[in-house]
């Protein structure tokens, strides 16, 4: 897990090697271990390690493959590389490392852009031919490892963050209105290749570009899951197909030179994987649980849970309570380490989870994508009786934040544009394949919204203090099962009743029953005190006055009642104008 830029010109200047530095420098967190820059005429890359495979200064990067004539750079991990490195070593390649970043290079070179379809595991890439100028750019199925990219006619940059393109400088920064659309109206998600600035867009999820050296690219969709009956099971098999898919993907995740620790919630998801990690013979495992303070009536920690499942499988567990005194200055640095604006308040908690699990461990297991993959949330229910041609509209009723009309009350008049958010999710709807209004929904869930908000949010605030998050239930193997099982086992018992099945008599009755939770941060769904003062000083700053995102009667009406408003899925919309502002002017736009 580390960070990486670079930069590629396509007007047969020299690469501007001060740029890169400064992006480098600014990915610093993702890779306290190492940094490294390295040119050669038009390109230049710059690297930020995180050590966890190969642990010798010969896996640093940008690693250079003189006899195959390749450079590139790497952030992620590819869990099958021992298999993929004896696969080419039978096939006569020689081997400097014992890194996956190296399997990487060799396995480009032996099987070309479809080598991606060979690994399993979290990564994206930058890979460069010496003798064509070819360079090649990749994302992992699930999007869990983030790749930005700034082009101009003269050049194209890459970054894994945002803020680090702004380092670079040259960024138009003007607002995307159609991104800034899905912000208000698509639950804060942004899909690619937009982000909220005009300048800046990401590489897709699945996706291989090619570029060649005269800027001109193609990009390659490698994986796409179908959502269809392609596994054909009785139901009483479904449970044990998914329990045994989720041991092999928690297993995969295990692979490492330091010790892995897991985000123990106190939730089915990641009780499972530990209750998992202990099947298989772990002793001593380290878990992690953190709580806060309570407000507006509203328990912040499930404590009971985490440390019910933590005595059961005998973790050495790790108990981390919040105060009040540390949440107001988390949330500065949890913005600072935003790529993009993020409204949901397990951002601080994540944030503040892994500054104290990163000095305990470098690399944990975490449960998420498991609602997103095996509806856990309250808005797929619905959908169970929707007719497929009515899907999109019904999806939009309970996942939107708010009616398209509602925004003309809401956002300044320039700001204004036409309903992009429904646009899409009708084109998504409409794509063959996903019978079901609840598949359809799934996979707009497991292949969107899932990569650009939970699992961004993850990657985000994890890497701000070098700590490597592994995500099971998005093992991809695990994702197209789950999209194979029919809707009904998955809303059974309230949501995810497949998952519920496979773990009855694998983790405690009590975490099986209990009510769904979540990572609760009392304070910021319900503001008040301090936490208002910070909303409010963010939309009435000069910055934001000047800017003028939003009418100036609704931002009143939302200070002078902050907990009263509410988007669709409840979520504070106060909250949500103040995020974007504070995230505007923490990055200086």
């Amino acid at each position: 897990m580390c960070g990486f830029c670079g930069e590629i010109r396509f007007d047969g200047n020299p690469a501007d090697v001060d740029a890169v530095a400064r992006m480098n420098t600014c990915l610093e967190s993702r890779g306290p271990d190492g940094s490294g820059v390295w040119a050669s005429g038009g390109f230049a890359l710059g690297h930020r390690r995180l050590k966890i495979i190969d642990l010798s200064d010969r896996a640093a990067q940008p690693m250079i493959d003189s006899e195959l004539g390749l450079s590139g750079v790497f952030n992620g991990c590819v869990y099958n590389y021992k298999e993929l490195r004896d696969e080419l070593q039978a096939d006569g390649y020689r081997f400097f490392s014992t890194s996956d970043t190296e399997v990487l290079l060799k396995g480009y070179h032996r099987w070309g852009r479809d080598f991606v379809s060979h690994l399993k595991g979290m990564f994206a890439f930058a890979l460069r031919e010496r003798d064509t100028g070819v360079v090649i750019l990749g994302r992992d199925r699930l999007g869990i490892k983030p790749l930005y990219l700034t082009r101009s006619p003269d050049r194209l940059r890459f970054a894994s963050t945002l803020p680090a393109l702004l380092a670079g400088g040259g960024v138009d920064t003007s607002l995307d209105l159609v991104a800034l659309h899905h912000y208000m109206t698509f639950h804060s998600v942004v899909p690619a290749p937009r982000t909220i600035l005009a300048g800046v867009e990401k590489l897709p999820a699945a996706t291989v570009r090619t570029v060649q050296p005269d800027g001109s690219f193609e990009d390659h969709v490698y994986w796409r899951p179908s959502f269809t009956r392609h596994v054909d099971l009785p139901e009483e098999e479904w449970p044990g197909a998914v329990l045994e898919s989720l041991r092999t993907a928690v297993a995969r995740r295990m692979v490492a030179d330091v010790p892995v620790g897991v985000l123990l919630s106190g939730g089915i998801d990641s009780s499972l994987i530990v209750a998992l990690l202990a099947e298989a013979g772990q002793h001593g495992l380290a878990t992690f649980s953190i709580g806060f303070q309570a407000a507006g009536g509203e328990s912040g920690d499930e404590f009971e849970y985490s440390d019910l499942v933590a005595r059961e499988f005998g973790t050495d567990h790790h108990r981390i309570h919040i105060g009040d005194d540390r949440l107001l200055g988390a949330l500065h640095g949890a913005v600072g380490a935003m790529s993009e604006p993020m409204v949901s308040h397990d951002c601080v908690a994540f944030y503040l989870l892994s500054q104290e699990v990163s000095k305990h461990v470098k690399v944990v297991q975490s449960g998420q994508g498991a609602d997103e993959i095996f509806a856990g949330y309250d808005w797929y229910p619905p959908l169970a009786g929707t007719p497929r041609g009515r899907a999109a509209e019904d999806y939009a009723k309970v996942f939107f934040d708010r009616p398209h009309a509602d925004l003309a009350g809401q956002l300044s008049p320039r700001y204004l544009g036409e309903d992009h958010s429904t646009a899409f999710v009708r084109a998504r709807f409409a794509e063959p394949g996903a019978t079901e209004a609840v598949d359809a929904a799934l996979r707009l869930d497991s292949t969107v919204m899932l990569v650009e908000d939970p699992v961004k949010r993850v990657d985000n605030m994890t890497m701000a203090f070098g700590l490597e998050a592994r995500t099971p239930f998005l093992d991809h193997e695990v994702v197209e099962l789950a999209g194979a099982c029919p809707p009904a086992l998955k809303l059974a018992q309230g949501g995810k009743g497949v998952v519920k099945r496979a773990a009855r008599g694998v983790v405690p009755d009590a975490v099986i029953d209990r009510t769904k939770g979540s990572f609760p941060v009392p304070a910021i769904r319900h503001l008040s005190g301090p936490y208002l003062d910070l909303a409010r000083e963010a939309l009435t700053d000069p910055a934001a006055k000047a800017r003028g995102l939003f009418d100036e009667d609704y931002v009143t009406r939302l200070l002078a009642a902050p907990t009263e408003h509410r988007t669709t899925l409840g979520a504070n919309a106060l909250w949500q104008l103040a995020l974007l502002e504070l995230w505007l002017q923490k990055h200086g736009i």
